[in-house]
């Protein structure tokens, strides 16, 4: 496959960030803080991934459902100015496109204030069938917003039509959730959680073993990710580790979408699943050294370079 050769759906939870750094707690009262940065950007399991898969030169569609304000305006004017295509998003009179508030620790960890908004309205009857039958790859971030029953019938049909299926998660891991979002991993590909949504959803305490229980439940291959420990890559008779790069952290936001990003344009362009994790978390670690999904002006070749040079210092 060459390097034009990737069509991506991204489809699912498209979310505005307003991030703010750094912050070590919170003001009581009607206290104010000056702060160094206060920035927004695209994100969410679908928004971020899509964003970060543009940079790194695939052909990137946003599928999913935003609020008619002007939020929405703006995520969309973000997206495209990363070069997502932003035709196949529903804009929803009512309801609010979804946002987020982040106040960013000096350590790059943060909480999260979030609302759900437009984002809880999409499900099939919103899908953009002939362009996911034309596409090379679905990838469906946050599917236990429409739950697995419907994600199932999208990724079915997109695997009808050869395309390449994976999702990940927004929300936390809760044993309950695996129910709920079981009836699609049949259809997936690709499954790319964090280790704490794995271990929740799995109710396991053991990285390996509640990944094993996602493919027990008919997923082809999980690649959790873990944080500083790196990523484990598990498949049916194999499991392999990538570590993560040694780099500065500045923010955690987005560095999951990011490696979902850097792991599927890996699998594009015929990489094996160790090569594409690694990949992954080279586009991880650039995301990492700023603010927001967005950060980094990278593209494919960058990040590939990094892969090189990066890997051989963090693992010396």
């Amino acid at each position: 496959m060459t390097a034009n050769d990737m069509t991506v759906i991204a489809m699912g939870v498209h979310v505005l960030d307003v991030l703010v750094r750094p912050v070590e707690e919170i003001p009581q009262g009607q206290g104010g803080q000056l702060v160094e940065q206060i920035k927004m950007t695209a994100a969410g399991s679908a928004g971020g991934t899509a964003l970060t898969l543009a940079k790194l030169g695939a052909t990137v569609h946003s599928a999913g459902a935003i609020g008619a304000d002007p939020i929405g305006d703006l995520l969309v004017t973000l997206l495209q100015r990363d070069g997502v295509d932003t035709s196949m998003l529903v804009r929803r009179d009512g309801e609010q496109t979804s946002s987020s508030v982040l106040p960013i620790r000096p350590d790059g960890s943060r909480p999260a204030f979030h609302v759900v908004g437009a984002n809880g309205t999409y499900g099939p009857d919103d899908a953009p069938w002939d362009a996911i039958a034309s596409a090379t790859h679905l990838h469906l971030g946050g599917p236990e917003f429409m739950g697995g029953e419907a994600a199932a019938k999208i990724l079915s049909f997109a695997r009808e039509h050869g395309v390449v299926t994976s999702a990940d998660f927004l929300a936390p891991g809760e044993p309950g959730l695996l129910d709920w979002i079981a009836p699609a991993l049949p259809h997936l590909d690709y499954v790319l959680p964090n280790e704490a949504q794995v271990l929740g959803f799995t109710d396991t305490s053991d990285l390996v073993d509640g990944c094993r229980r996602l493919l027990e439940l008919g997923a082809g291959c999980i690649a959790a990710t873990a944080g500083a420990a790196g990523v484990i890559v598990v498949e049916a008779t194999s499991e392999t580790r990538i570590p993560a790069f040694a780099v500065e952290v500045v923010d955690t936001t987005g560095c999951g979408d990011a490696f979902s990003a850097g792991f599927l344009r890996g699998l594009s362009l015929g990489r094996n699943h160790a090569e594409a994790a690694t990949l992954g978390c080279a586009t991880a670690a650039l995301v990492a050294g700023g603010l927001g999904s967005d950060h980094g002006a990278f593209d494919l070749a960058a990040a590939l370079e990094f892969t090189h040079t990066e890997l051989l210092e963090a693992t010396s």
